[in-house]
């Protein structure tokens, strides 16, 4: 195995808990139950030895794995990691245009136009265009044998098929609750799930 990757989603924010979306144009903090997400990963992964923790720029991701970073664990943010933009429906509230708005999306993604978006934000190509560059950078690190990765749920999404080598419709295959955990292995440039939505620490 030439790269172990550990791929969680970040803690539960305010906007989670009520349903609304919040994208890459919302930066939001933990709430109270992400915060206490984020303290059981730690207390279920604290002995693991990583050698590099990066999160998206957006501090909900920083927040989760702050006690790592804490414990001296080095970090980088990086800006492919960041969750999709939704454009004009990011923070809106969840009522029946917005759910209407996303069916229709989710569809037309389903269907394989995976350069559907919101007016102002991102396609699944788009974001996954900024998830390679990421990735290019995190594999050239090759002294960086065990790495966390926190991020976002749609995004987690689309870099799992990014990574697995699926077509974006296939997204909706990997869940993707606050603080689930995908452990992926890398030998050959080939990557593997060796863990999947692991979320035994909030049990």
């Amino acid at each position: 195995m030439d790269k172990e990757i550990y791929i969680i989603r970040h803690g539960e924010t305010e906007l989670n808990r009520q349903g609304i979306v919040q994208g890459r144009g919302v930066n939001t903090d933990l709430n109270e139950t992400g915060r206490m997400q984020a303290a059981a990963f730690y207390e279920k992964y604290k002995n693991i030895p990583f050698q590099k923790i990066y999160t998206s720029t957006l501090k909900r991701t920083y927040q989760t794995v702050k006690r790592f970073i804490d414990a001296g664990v080095p970090s980088e943010a990086l800006s492919g990691l960041d969750e999709l933009a939704w454009g004009l429906w990011e923070g809106k509230p969840n009522d029946e245009t917005v759910i209407a708005a996303f069916r229709d999306i989710m569809e037309r993604w389903q269907n394989g136009d995976y350069d559907a978006m919101f007016e102002g934000g991102e396609s699944p190509n788009m974001v996954q265009f900024r998830q390679k560059q990421a990735v290019k950078l995190i594999m050239s690190r090759k002294e960086e044998k065990l790495i966390l990765i926190c991020m976002h749920g749609r995004a987690m999404r689309l870099l799992l098929c990014l990574l697995m080598n699926k077509p974006l419709s296939e997204m909706g295959d990997f869940p993707h609750q606050n603080t689930t955990l995908y452990r992926i292995a890398c030998t050959d440039g080939t990557f593997s799930i060796i863990d999947f939505n692991n979320t035994d620490h909030l049990k």
